[in-house]
C-alpha cells in the first residue's frame, strides 16, 4: 500500500484555494476527507473524481447563510 493521502496545504496547491477555504470546504462536506484524530487528509483518487464530478455545491448554490 504506496497510496499517500494529501495534507490540507497539498489540497490547497492543488485547488489554488487558501487553506482556511479548504478547511471550511471540508467541514461543510464538501470535500471529500479522510480524519486521523484531529487531522484531516484526503484521498487523491477521491479528491480527482470530486474534481471530475465537478464538486458539490452547498444547497442553494455557494453562498450559504449564515
Amino acid at each position: 500500500m504506496d497510496k499517500r493521502l494529501l495534507r490540507i496545504s497539498e489540497v490547497a496547491r492543488v485547488l489554488d484555494l487558501k487553506e482556511d477555504r479548504v478547511y471550511a470546504l471540508a467541514r461543510e462536506g464538501i470535500i471529500p476527507i479522510v480524519r486521523i484524530g484531529r487531522q484531516l487528509r484526503v484521498d487523491p483518487d477521491k479528491l480527482q473524481e470530486w474534481i471530475d464530478n465537478g464538486g458539490k455545491a452547498f444547497d442553494g448554490g455557494w453562498k450559504k447563510e449564515a
